[in-house]
């Protein structure tokens, strides 16, 4: 859904709302149905994501403040680059301790650290390469008093190759883009088809979800031959060749009204 709106609202104008039939209808061509894509935009209404709009008899869904905060990361997430060439050798730590009732702050905290490239160095002290700008989505949390974060630079006796090891599962993240590169390659320059906007929302989709739990480590010190580069390139090319083909699809398809 959110690759959906991306797509076809954040880059188009994202003052549009979208019929939700003509959603449903796109969904479809992907394999979602009816009740799911239905329980799906009311879940987004209620967690402040989507806005309901009635246009006559039809009920259109536009994107909220906080929807676009999130879109625009995910954009800058999958045009950023997968390879990480330019590391200048910083570190971020965060470090934080909550009490065993705090499950679902837990949760949250964590699953927001690996979408922002961080690894759980020991149980309560996680570490990303660069200078990562992460106070803000602590803060969205509500857990900045219970949180330290610091920018260093490892000692020459840390073995980096190794903590990169111990901390992240380097073999899951490679089989990701292995797996995404050997499903999309055979598509380049192949005719999409009479469906190029459900090529496109799957393309976007297993992207997102390849380089969800990517960290973006520093090349150096990974493995020779790092799949994340043949992969990132079979995504670029894809993209580049099915988007205007889905955006002419979308204009004739998707049945759109100005978010008042």
């Amino acid at each position: 859904m959110l690759a959906f709106f991306g797509n076809h609202v954040l880059e188009e104008a994202d003052d549009l709302c979208v019929y939700s039939g003509s959603i449903i209808d796109v969904l479809g061509r992907v394999g979602v149905g009816e009740q799911a894509v239905r329980s799906t935009l009311t879940r987004m209404v209620n967690r402040g994501l989507l806005r309901r709009q009635r246009e006559g008899r039809r009920m259109y869904f536009g994107l909220t403040p906080q929807a676009k905060l999130v879109l625009h990361d995910g954009r800058t997430r999958i045009w950023q680059g997968a390879v990480n060439d330019d590391w200048d050798g910083s570190w971020t730590l965060l470090g934080f301790s909550f009490p065993d009732s705090w499950k679902r702050q837990r949760h949250d905290l964590r699953s927001r650290l690996t979408w922002s490239g961080f690894g759980a160095l020991y149980s309560g002290l996680w570490i990303a390469p660069g200078n990562v700008d992460v106070a803000p989505v602590v803060s969205e949390l509500g857990l900045t008093t219970h949180v330290k974060i610091f920018h260093a630079r490892a000692d020459g006796t840390t073995d980096i190759e190794l903590m990169i090891r111990d901390t992240w599962d380097l073999e899951s993240i490679a089989a990701r883009y292995v797996t995404f590169d050997k499903r999309w390659t055979a598509l380049l320059g192949a005719d999409p088809g009479g469906d190029p906007i459900g090529t496109r929302l799957r393309l976007v989709s297993e992207w997102l979800w390849t380089i969800r739990t990517d960290p973006r480590l520093p090349a150096r010190h990974l493995p020779p031959a790092w799949p994340a580069r043949p992969a990132q390139e079979t995504f670029r090319r894809l993209a580049e060749e099915t988007a205007a083909p889905a955006r002419r699809m979308a204009a004739e398809l998707l049945d759109t009204a100005a978010l008042r």
